[in-house]
């Protein structure tokens, strides 16, 4: 028998090749219709500030989606019988007259709806378009980059590093498990991933976008063996020299393969969002165009979900597009329907479930939305009525989580709390003034010390540590604090500060000046217009002057997003998108309405284009020539023995990123692994890598035996490897306890000769594995 070598065209396979399943297709979202916008004080009987503009006072344009309408007109005699000519009901009723009588109608009733459907579908065909486009791309980068197609099954596992292979091994396990239910209820009492707790990792690890995958998966693979479908062909592989052959899977049938395509499905989805966010938010399809394009041309700011698809973010995130749609079709939207609020309650949700970090990112929203309310672009009963659907998000989303803790003593729930009570206490506590900055200044500062006190008062009555961490981790951006936990954060790369290189790599792109143009024409009408509102006593005539709130909106979200990506490189996988769709306004006919009237706004989009074009195409063409091949033959080696060598019940402990892979792969219970944001995970962690402290060895053998470890995985290289000065392990501990610096680290002990404590029982060239005496 043939055998296929690892290469790029696979040959001789072991089963015939079955029936493949047909190619996905993206789909667009329905696009928000647009409507006038709105201002502020203009509602009748608002709950917030009060306006009495008279009797004569009226809004401009329309009325929205709930415009009155005119009372249907009955039909005319002549109407009538001209519809039974053209039907053919007349005595002239022959096959020709029907056929032209319904010619005629359809042109002269039927036309303008068809015009109007057919620049709808235009639209949701181009954004299609793109969404199948990104979906090729990222699928095609992760495939030259991993050859993941030709992996072996143990393989693909290990390539899911770090947080990745925790979050796969619970859609392993409900796959695996006998029946979809009896999963369930193995992953709502997991014994494996904190032995010897049993916890509901449902509700810590914001697992149902595996939960959803893994229902699929087994829905799919069903329905085809019940009909009789192959979904996947199996090959052997040889790897070369020295290394034996393994039997690698293709198809939808191969759980690894199922799981990465769905996620690239979805963000191929995303893409298809971006061209409906831009057209609508510039009001042109070539906004659209801006958006997509600007995305290509950074595309490795904006996203690496081709890198790394399992992280929560690749969930998460594209519903924070539709979110933001949506949000933007509520704010321009003078009466909102309940089918709005609805479709924003449901995102939300969706967006927060897959993330632990998506509620941050909710309470910049929150916060950019009160600021526009308080300067007076959204009037209190939009805003409350936006409250709500966060709260309705908020609460469900607790329920579904199983009561997680954090969710109500966050600070975004705290800051949904105070805004309501502002609003609400407000008209009653402040008099309406024509001095309103100092109304706006009382407003924000209630706002800031409501949400901080509140924040605590709640952490302090529900005895919540989790998100400790992420305060320690602000006061070391600004103020230098040290401890263990700041440490194991910002020594890596992805949570330093924002690389410097950045904006230089937006600027060579052109997208960074764009925006900035855009910017800073926003703000400038915003003030002008915030300025011309406090020099008036009337207010009713503010819809003469720049009245969009939904783009001061967008330009305070930026200013919030700026800051997190500055503070947390990691995040600028919101910066770069919102960057994205910034640069669509450069086609707004509300900002550059006056240089439309002197240059095409086609030739202006176009020439920009071409210039972003320039960098941009060498950013694509350098993704493209990234081609590799995963190995990680130590591990390998690793993982096989563990399984051949130790008992199933047997427990292991050692560096997070590892423990990922021996609880996937190899099945064996852990006491720590990368999810960090658990206080008592971060104390086991904590313990567990004192080996590479400068603790005595009886000290640190006593604390594993207390958490029940037969086995330590120690990794010699983590006793020297050091991102940047002061984070190496050593260093670390040094800064946790001076006391002990100078001292040699015990892990360079362990690695001589860890006698009596422990006792080496394999090691090759990364890896030893020690096991823990028992006396």
């Amino acid at each position: 028998m043939v055998v296929q070598t690892r290469g790029r065209h696979k040959e001789s396979p072991l089963k015939p090749l079955g029936a493949q399943p047909p190619p996905p297709q993206a789909a667009g979202a329905p696009q928000p219709g647009a409507s006038p916008r709105s201002g502020r004080g203009l509602q009748q009987k608002q709950p917030g500030r009060q306006l009495s503009c008279g009797a004569g006072a009226m809004r401009k344009g329309g009325t929205g989606r709930k415009g009155a309408k005119s009372e249907p007109q009955k039909p005319s005699a002549p109407l009538a019988q001209r519809v039974r000519e053209l039907l053919g009901l007349g005595q002239e009723g022959s096959l020709r007259g029907w056929r032209h009588g319904l010619q005629v109608f359809i042109e002269e009733k039927g036309a303008f709806i068809m015009r109007a459907d057919s620049k709808i579908w235009f639209t949701f065909i181009l954004a299609a378009f793109a969404g199948v486009l990104h979906w090729c791309h990222i699928t095609t980068l992760f495939e030259n980059d991993r050859h993941f197609s030709h992996l072996s099954t143990l393989e693909r596992e290990m390539a899911f590093r770090t947080e990745m292979g925790l979050y796969y091994s619970y859609f392993k396990t409900i796959i695996e498990a006998p029946s979809f239910w009896n999963g369930m209820w193995m992953i709502m009492n997991d014994k494996l991933t904190e032995y010897p707790l049993v916890i509901n990792t449902l509700k810590r690890f914001n697992l149902y976008p595996e939960v959803v995958l893994a229902s699929w998966y087994r829905i799919y693979t069903g329905v085809m063996d019940f009909i009789g479908v192959q979904t996947k062909t199996c090959w052997t592989v040889n790897r070369g020299e020295r290394l034996s052959p393994v039997e690698s899977c293709e198809g939808l049938g191969d759980p690894a393969s199922f799981y990465v395509a769905v996620i690239f499905l979805l963000n191929g989805l995303m893409m298809s969002l971006f061209f409906i966010y831009g057209t609508y938010l510039s009001g042109s399809r070539l906004g659209g165009l801006v958006t997509v394009l600007c995305y290509f041309f950074n595309h490795g700011e904006c996203t690496r979900v081709m890198w790394t698809p399992p992280l929560r973010e690749s969930f998460s995130y594209p519903f924070l597009v539709l979110q933001m749609l949506l949000l933007t079709y509520i704010l321009r939207t003078p009466n909102i329907n309940r089918g709005s609020l609805i479709a924003l309650c449901v995102s939300n949700v969706f967006f927060m479930l897959p993330w632990q970090f998506a509620q941050f990112v909710l309470l910049t929203q929150i916060a950019s939305l009160f600021a526009v309310y308080v300067v007076g672009y959204i009037d209190s009963l939009k805003l409350q009525k936006i409250l709500c659907a966060h709260m309705a998000s908020l609460a469900l989303c607790f329920i579904l989580m199983f009561g997680n803790s954090m969710l109500l003593t966050s600070y975004y729930a705290a800051s949904l709390a105070v805004i309501w009570g502002i609003l609400e206490w407000s008209p009653k506590l402040l008099k309406m003034s024509r001095r309103e900055v100092s109304l706006w200044a009382i407003e924000g500062f209630a706002w800031l010390f409501g949400t901080v006190t509140l924040k605590y008062l709640t952490s302090l009555i529900f005895g919540v540590a989790d998100d400790a961490h992420i305060s320690n981790l602000l006061k070391s951006k600004f103020i230098g604090y040290k401890d263990f936990d700041t440490l194991m954060y910002t020594c890596a790369a992805e949570f330093d500060f924002m690389e410097k290189e950045t904006p230089i790599r937006y600027t060579k792109t052109l997208l960074l000046p764009v925006v900035l143009v855009v910017f800073g024409i926003i703000i400038m009408k915003a003030i002008k217009y915030i300025v011309w509102v406090l020099s008036q006593k009337d207010l009713c005539e503010r819809e003469d002057h720049f009245n969009h709130g939904e783009l001061v909106y967008h330009a305070l979200q930026l200013l919030a997003y700026t800051v997190l990506g500055i503070l947390i490189m990691r995040l600028k996988l919101f910066l770069t998108p919102h960057l994205c769709v910034m640069a669509s306004l450069v086609c707004s006919k509300q900002l550059f309405g006056w240089l439309f009237g002197k240059i095409q706004p086609k030739t202006l989009v176009f020439a920009i284009l071409a210039i972003m074009a320039i960098e941009g195409s060498a950013n694509l063409q350098k993704q493209w020539n990234i081609m590799g091949e995963f190995s990680n033959l130590p591990q390998e080696e690793l993982l096989e023995w563990i399984k051949s060598s130790t008992r199933q019940d047997a427990v292991f402990a050692g560096a997070m990123p590892t423990m990922a892979s021996v609880k996937l792969s190899a099945l064996r219970p852990i006491v720590n692994h990368p999810h960090y944001e658990d206080a008592g995970l971060r104390a086991r962690t904590k313990i567990v890598y004192s080996m590479y402290s400068r603790k005595p060895a009886k000290e640190v053998k006593r604390e594993l035996l207390r958490l029940g470890v037969n086995y330590y995985i120690l990794e010699e290289s983590w006793c020297i490897r050091r991102t940047k000065p002061g984070c190496s392990m050593p260093e670390i501990w040094d800064v946790e306890e001076p006391a002990n610096a100078g001292k040699i680290p015990l892990c360079n002990l362990m690695s001589k000769d860890p006698r009596p404590y422990f006792n080496t029982v394999f090691q090759n060239s990364i890896y030893r594995v020690l096991k823990v005496t028992r006396e």
